[in-house]
Parts: C-alpha cells; structure tokens; sequence
C-alpha cells in the first residue's frame, strides 16, 4: 500500500541533505545544484509528496501543472532502493496517483539521457521519448530525454 503526504519541511531536508547517490547517479544529489536545491526547499511545495509503501518512507514526487491540462513529475528514489526492481512498481503508483488528483490530458518528465536504468522504466509504464535536449545544471551542460504519457494511449 502506497501513500502520498504532503511533504513537509524537515521531509525536504532529509531527502535534500542526506539522500546521496552513488557513482554517475549522484548526478541526482540535491547539493549537487544550488538553483534546483533552492527550489526543492522553498516553503511553498505545492505538489510536493514523499510516498509511504506501507511504513516506509520510498521516495518523492512533484507534479507541476501547466495549465494546458499536462503535469510535469519529477520523482525520486530513495538510493538504497534503486537498482533493485523496485522502479517499476513505484513509478506506475505515482502515475496512477497524478491521474487520479489532477486528472490531466498528458504527463510529461525530463530525464537525464545516461539514465538508462530509469528511461528504460518509464518506457515500461507508457511513456514514449519525444525529444532530446541539452540543460546547464550541476555545473556543466546535460544532455535529457522528454518523454510523454497519454492516459488514453493517444
């Protein structure tokens, strides 16, 4: 069983200041950006949830809507459950929570193109590639993978 709460302050700094990842993929650590950092800690965190799998504290969410009648997810995985067969399940989860709370046309996310491990995921859920781009962050230029999802297989 999987619940979404309202992430809190002291939520956001543990996920911001302890979470660490390993080798390429502490490309996901919050430190690791001062601009993404500041915005993950801002006070106003609507759309903002850790998830639960039964007492457990997984992972996070934010859903950002654009007013179009699209939601824009970014998520996160607790690092000691990464790389464990655990993605699938929890992605699917928040798929089915930002439909049923926001009802939205498209889901869209933006992932980093050497995560293979979780594009490979997304894929699985109903997510298709739709184009790649290059993003400063962490200090150097990235290249991202936008992917989408209709929930009506549009």
């Amino acid at each position: 069983m999987y619940s979404f709460i309202p992430m809190n302050q002291e939520m956001a700094e543990e996920i911001a200041y302890r979470w660490k990842y390993d080798g390429e993929f502490s490309f996901y650590d919050m430190t690791e950006d001062e601009e993404d950092l500041a915005e993950f800690l801002q006070s106003d965190r609507t759309g903002y949830y850790t998830v639960k799998k039964e007492e457990e504290w997984i992972g996070y969410y934010c859903f950002e809507e654009s007013g179009r009648g699209e939601i824009e997810i970014g998520l996160g995985m607790k690092p000691e459950l990464t790389g464990n067969g655990l993605g699938l399940e929890f992605f699917q989860q928040g798929i089915e929570f930002a439909l049923e709370q926001y009802g939205p046309a498209e889901l869209f996310l933006s992932v980093a193109a050497f995560n293979q491990r979780a594009i490979k995921v997304y894929q699985k859920a109903g997510f298709i590639p739709v184009k790649t781009f290059i993003q400063d962050t962490n200090g150097s230029s990235f290249e991202f993978v936008r992917m989408k999802f209709n929930p009506k297989g549009e």
